[in-house]
């Protein structure tokens, strides 16, 4: 069940032969994305760990060490010698799993943990955690805080797109408006109004420039909101639907081939994607009520709002305790993705579908992320550079008064 995969070898390390990298695969694709981004930035050989979880992992993982408990084995890639020098990981569910890696192999001084987004273990269990704004983490040695996700948007990838789907496509008039459909995600609901709004204002868009729409749903654009916004276009348009493992997948030839991009706020994955084209990016805000940079829906009322039993038929629980868990949560356990889409619209990569895309702007700065993450990983390996970053992790130990499972909370 493990997969080896080879890279071209255009990294350096302090020995000719590249260290051995696993890349622990786990249930969300978002997380999946990046672990391969900063990979194929290395240019290493990896070898693949598809991992599947118990469902009772939560209850042996939360406050575990280093442990194989929360891992169905038999269905899970094989985790055992020879051990590999790097183990790039992210999500809650593999940390006991890479700390476990890390003792069988004979310690810290064998493998380098590489942990993407926010671990829940203590920070120095890591020898670099890769971090974006929304998770708020302090500023330590082994910490990397990057503008957005890391993404494999790549010169190369969107030349291959474009001459795939530049002939489907060449029968729509130009400029061509990509589209990208995220689902319902913390605070965010993607609904059959907030559908039909998009589809609106993405129509609305097209036909002021005499253009056409590239449409994409992913894994969780709901139904009923994929309806609704298809129903709204009233321009010459390209929708796909997604499908699982289908190869005939056109998202990056819709980066490749758009002039500009829209997306829906949810998905900072997509957000990335988007603004590392270089292209103008409109952020659709799925949020309502105050403070939210929602379009305002046609006068004529042709998008009726919400009826009470949709109102009813959409509540979900995570919205109501993510606005909680901002208003009274610790940082620990909260995140902020609003500072992701500031940041974008302060650096001039984005800005607010229904704004006016500043054309007399210069370009805003290049997307520096996976580079920059990249460049982390290989200075772990470098002598000199490698064991100064051992002394800056010794200096961020948190003194053990209290027991680990408390000291994570508070970090």
């Amino acid at each position: 069940m493990s997969e080896t995969m080879e890279q071209p070898a255009t990294g350096t390390t302090a020995s000719a032969r590249p260290p051995r990298t696993w890349l622990m695969m786990g249930h969300k694709a978002g997380d999946n994305s990046q672990i391969l981004a900063l990979a194929e930035a290395l240019g290493w050989p990896f070898e693949i760990k598809n991992l599947v979880y118990r469902p009772t992992e939560l209850m042996t993982n939360l406050f575990a060490g280093p442990t194989l408990m929360g891992l169905v084995k038999d269905r899970s890639s094989p985790l055992e010698p020879p051990w590999p020098e790097l183990v790039i990981s992210a999500g809650r569910r593999n940390e006991p799993l890479v700390r476990w890696i890390q003792l069988q192999a004979g310690g810290p001084s064998k493998v380098k943990l590489v942990h993407v987004g926010r671990p829940w273990a203590l920070h120095e269990c890591f020898d670099l955690i890769v971090t974006t704004p929304q998770y708020r983490l302090p500023d330590k040695p082994n910490i990397l805080q990057n503008e957005a996700p890391l993404q494999r948007v790549n010169a190369e990838r969107l030349e291959e797109a474009a001459a795939l789907w530049g002939p489907r496509l060449a029968h729509l008039p130009r400029p061509l408006i990509s589209v990208s459909m995220g689902g319902n995600a913390g605070p965010y609901s993607l609904d059959r109004e907030n559908g039909a709004l998009l589809g609106h204002w993405a129509s609305r868009m097209a036909k002021e420039l005499g253009g056409s729409l590239l449409v994409t749903t992913s894994a969780r654009t709901p139904r009923k909101a994929a309806d609704a916004l298809e129903a709204a276009l009233d321009v010459p348009s390209f929708v796909y639907r997604w499908r699982k493992d289908d190869p005939e997948n056109p998202y990056f030839g819709f980066l490749a081939l758009a002039d500009r991009l829209i997306v829906t706020g949810d998905s900072m994955s997509m957000l990335a994607e988007a603004c590392v084209t270089r292209k103008p990016v409109y952020i659709f805000d799925l949020a309502r009520g105050p403070g939210s940079s929602r379009p305002p829906p046609p006068e004529d009322g042709s998008i009726p709002g919400r009826t009470l039993m949709e109102r009813l038929a959409d509540i979900r629980l995570q919205p109501i305790v993510y606005r909680i868990g901002m208003i009274t949560g610790p940082k620990r356990l909260t995140r902020d993705v609003r500072l992701i889409h500031a940041r974008q619209v302060k650096e001039g990569r984005a800005v607010w579908l229904g704004q006016d895309w500043p054309e007399s702007a210069e370009k805003a700065p290049p997307l520096g992320d996976v580079e920059r993450a990249a460049a982390a990983v290989r200075a772990l390996f470098d002598p000199v550079r490698g064991a100064r970053a051992e002394e800056n992790k010794a200096q961020i130990t948190t003194p053990p008064i209290l027991p680990e499972a408390v000291r994570r909370l508070f970090q």
